[in-house]
């Protein structure tokens, strides 16, 4: 049986935490939309999303735990929380996990002053980073390129969704 590592451990359950917390916050920031006249669009590919984000969290459960933790890339992934916070704060109770269209003016500060994606940019580099942490560089290969699949359908979604608004 391989060695467990506490420090593998502390980071996947942080992954988990945190991602199940924003799980909350994103449902949350939903309802409070929808119940304000907003409309969602491209819903159909929001399980596929779902599907994504657990797979990719069940890889790194099963694969990391016994592995130990490098101190470089939990650097970059903590430079990621950073920037995950500043996008989370930018939003604010406009943040969510689905495509919400409100009929207001777009978030033009923080990051989305200097560019349309900041929160998809962000977890581009997590679906990456987040298994290296652990030395799981097929994890963050296979997922990354599911990942760009994913948002190419998403990103095209959620343009439709806002040409309006632009």
């Amino acid at each position: 049986m391989a060695e467990v590592h506490p420090a593998a451990l502390a980071f996947i359950a942080f992954l988990l935490l945190q991602r199940g917390g924003e799980l909350v916050l994103a449902r949350r920031n939903t309802r409070r939309l929808l119940a304000r006249g907003a409309v969602e669009h491209g819903a159909g590919h929001y399980p596929l999303i779902v599907a994504l984000h657990a797979a990719w969290l069940l890889a790194i459960c099963m694969g990391g735990w016994s592995r130990p933790v490098d101190p470089g890339w939990l650097a970059v992934f903590a430079v990621l929380q950073l920037c995950r916070l500043w996008v989370l704060a930018s939003l604010g109770s406009r943040w969510t996990t689905r495509i919400i269209v409100l009929d207001e003016p777009l978030v033009r500060r923080g990051p989305y002053r200097w560019m349309a994606h900041p929160n998809y940019a962000v977890v581009v580099a997590e679906i990456a980073v987040a298994p290296l942490v652990l030395g799981l560089w097929p994890v963050a290969v296979v997922f990354s390129a599911l990942n760009a699949a994913v948002l190419a359908i998403r990103i095209r979604a959620e343009a439709r969704a806002l040409a309006p608004s632009r």
